[in-house]
């Protein structure tokens, strides 16, 4: 069977992807990590960054006798494919991403990471504290500052750019919902044409958030990429 790896988005774990495992798994060997920070996982680096994550997935992959492996990244996930099939070629058969976001500005990264406020988010929004904290445990307020300080960093110091892009190989299906207020179709789009072996599919009808997206085409589009 062949490999597949989920990997989740910021503020998101492994277990996100527990139904679509599941349905995946009868295709293919599939294999879910929580980054570090994430998910109760610790803190494993004093970094916490785009590299970093990158760096868990090939040890991830080491420690599971993997050599290569398909990539389904959602969000920053799909990100970290990215820099994957850009550094590290020969571990990436295809990748496909769900809502990544690829223009990051100086401007946009602040308005984002506005939102990882703590003290705002246990006053305004407590139940959506209490599921952080149950999530990710004691640590999700690092987390969330952690997160704010990886998104400024990617609006003052872009870690992948045009010749990247063009130079990557791999077979990449870039996915994005119609509806999605965070990451547009026009970036979307960009990144495509600058891919060598690049496809567009749109969903419609279709927010950003993972679970707002129809688990059975998703299934069915990543199967029939990754088959």
């Amino acid at each position: 069977m062949e490999k597949v790896v989920l990997l989740h988005g910021a503020l998101g774990y492994k277990d996100q992807f527990k139904d679509l495992a599941e349905l995946l798994s009868v295709e293919f060997e599939v294999y879910t990590l929580n980054f570090s920070g994430h998910g109760g996982q610790v803190f494993h680096h004093q970094e916490f960054s785009i590299h970093d994550f990158a760096k868990e997935v090939l040890q991830f992959l080491d420690q599971n006798k993997i050599e290569s492996i398909s990539v389904f990244g959602y969000s920053m996930g799909g990100y970290v494919a990215f820099y994957l099939a850009t550094h590290f070629p020969e571990r990436i058969k295809k990748v496909f991403t769900l809502a990544t976001k690829f223009h990051w500005t100086i401007e946009n990264s602040i308005q984002e990471s506005k939102l990882m406020n703590a003290s705002i988010i246990k006053e305004k929004i407590p139940k959506y504290a209490t599921t952080l904290e149950q999530l990710h445990g004691d640590s999700w307020v690092k987390l969330l500052n952690k997160t704010a300080e990886l998104i400024l960093d990617l609006g003052a110091n872009a870690v992948l750019n045009e010749a990247d892009y063009k130079s990557i190989n791999v077979p990449i299906l870039l996915a994005v919902g119609d509806k999605d207020v965070m990451v547009s179709l026009e970036e979307t789009i960009m990144i495509y044409r600058f891919l060598l072996n690049g496809q567009l599919l749109i969903f419609p009808n279709t927010n950003h958030p993972i679970n707002r997206v129809d688990l059975e085409s998703l299934f069915f589009q990543i199967k029939k990429f990754f088959s």
